[in-house]
């Protein structure tokens, strides 16, 4: 079951809720309306192995690499953290 992201046409809250169907929306915790919209969600998400991955590559692209060499940042040695 999704938590979706809800705004109050009358009273401006924002709110999230846990809901069963995709295309219901919930009344307004503040003032009880039933004048709600869905909002669009922000995502997050992460690509690659895991955690040492992910600490590996921000390591890298923080710290400036040798001339001539790339860095996890662009691979090809040109951005501003390449030497």
């Amino acid at each position: 079951m999704p938590i979706f992201e809800y705004k109050c046409i009358d009273c401006g809250k924002e709110f999230e809720e846990l809901v069963f169907d995709r295309d219901e929306c919930p009344p307004c915790p503040e003032c009880k309306s039933e004048n709600t919209g869905k909002l669009m969600s922000a995502c997050k998400f992460k690509t690659g192995g895991g955690a040492a991955d992910y600490a590996e590559s921000s390591t890298a692209s923080s710290a400036p690499a040798s001339s001539g060499s790339s860095c996890a940042g662009c691979s090809g040695g040109n951005c501003s953290t390449c030497g």
